[in-house]
């Protein structure tokens, strides 16, 4: 049985999406792991421990596959900025595991820049080949930065830079991502693999609308524009709700109610219990007399989102950078059109004019032009909706899981072969 130790260390992939560093590499890495279990392949998911009361070993991914989580620092929440700090402690208690399970894996495979550093070192104890995956990348999240506290740190493009050259094999979700692997880290293309992100189509499909709106509890009279994703500026929130005061003033809307769900951070019990943005936000949305038509609701299970994603009549993702863009693909599996900005991956995931709008990013005059044109025309909806499911087919994960098990067999194949067949013969 070939036995792959993945490594999240910053989020645990079992919580709940919408906080602050959860959201598509927690669906990513969880459904991964699932999936290549079905195929017969041993994962245990090695993450930080952020809570003393949970077990450290979890059975939750099905087919023998565990969640580890490897105490490293205090057992509680800690921001990014401060986990750099325990990674050596973290990786001395994934070794740690091994040893003490009588485990040994044949292959590493890494997410996000910090987990990369942890898989690194565990090469070099366990001499095998890492995988690894940036999900986004530091050069990118700083040019579309909007203040200083949204640059990331200089130690993070530092490692990125390192990584691209030490670990073994790179996979990136779109050709936009490799080329900006290619441009802006100098990563030599035959260590990049490009394999999107799968979606889960038992999962998401289309639920009756009726049903979807029931559950959710939206009038029948209503239409619901829906945002998932977390509560940060680089999400482009702000655009979408200056969109909606646009379309206000135009009165294009009035014949038909509608309202904007937005999925997400914590809801807004108070003040002190909300972040900066989600605060910054409220604020907007009330400035700008649109406040009884946004909800806030917070973060939601993932087993209630095909509810809200069938409910709702469109998705906008108004995003100033996303390297792929789960929460679209999940959407147009249960039948949604959507609405996204031309940043990252969504423009090779989102057909503009077929499954919805690929529209400039921070434009909000466009959006508004997009969404009444998509709020009053229930045909469009329905044909857009129809093509979305379509289109989404060919990303189920029981396909693109194939694809990942196909790069570990190369990987563990060139390990053993010759090292002159091992530099003649690329990825």
């Amino acid at each position: 049985m070939l036995n792959v130790a993945m490594i999240s260390f910053h989020t645990c992939p079992l919580a709940t999406l919408g906080g602050k560093d959860t959201g598509g590499m927690n669906v990513y890495v969880a459904e991964l792991t699932r999936h290549l279990g079905q195929m017969g392949i041993h994962v245990d998911v090695f993450t930080r421990s952020q809570d003393e009361h949970v077990p450290h070993v979890l059975h939750n991914l099905g087919y023998g596959n565990r969640v580890v989580h490897v105490p490293a620092g205090p057992e509680k929440p800690l921001p990014k900025s401060e986990l750099y700090t325990y990674l050596d402690e973290f990786s001395r208690g994934v070794s740690e595991f091994a040893q003490n399970k009588h485990i040994h894996y044949h292959l590493v495979h890494s997410h996000y820049w910090l987990s990369g550093l942890v898989a690194e070192r565990l090469k070099r104890e366990w001499n095998v080949p890492v995988v690894h995956m940036f999900h986004t990348l530091g050069v990118m999240k700083n040019r579309v930065a909007r203040s200083p506290s949204e640059h990331e740190p200089p130690v993070r493009l530092e490692k990125e830079t390192h990584l691209v050259q030490t670990v073994d094999h790179i996979v990136a979700a779109t050709p936009a991502e490799k080329a900006q692997l290619e441009f802006l880290y100098h990563t030599d293309s035959r260590k990049i693999s490009i394999i999107p992100p799968g979606v889960d189509v038992g999962r998401f499909y289309p639920i009756p609308k009726d049903e979807a709106r029931a559950f959710v509890g939206v009038p029948d009279e209503a239409r619901m524009i829906l945002f998932v994703g977390r509560i940060e500026p680089l999400k482009g929130i702000e655009t979408l709700i200056r969109a909606l005061r646009l379309i206000q003033d135009t009165g294009r809307l009035a014949c038909c109610p509608h309202y904007l769900a937005i999925i997400g951070g914590n809801p807004p019990t108070g003040a002190e219990q909300m972040d900066s943005e989600m605060t910054r936000l409220q604020r907007l949305a009330k400035q700008l007399g649109v406040k009884d038509v946004v909800l806030f609701l917070g973060k939601q299970a993932q087993e209630s989102l095909p509810y809200y994603y069938s409910a709702a009549d469109v998705l906008v993702l108004p995003s100033h950078y996303e390297s792929f863009g789960m929460v679209a693909l999940e959407a147009m599996a249960c039948g949604t059109p959507v609405i996204a900005s031309q940043v990252g991956g969504l423009p090779f995931l989102v057909r503009d004019g077929v499954t919805g709008f690929v529209i400039p990013d921070g434009e909000p005059a466009i959006l508004a032009d997009r969404l009444t044109q998509l709020i009053l025309d229930s045909n469009l909806r329905e044909q857009m909706g129809k093509r979305a499911v379509e289109h989404a087919q060919p990303y189920a994960w029981t396909k693109i899981v194939r694809q990942i098990v196909r790069l570990y067999e190369r990987l563990l194949t060139l390990q053993t072969a010759p090292p002159g067949l091992v530099a003649a013969t690329p990825l």
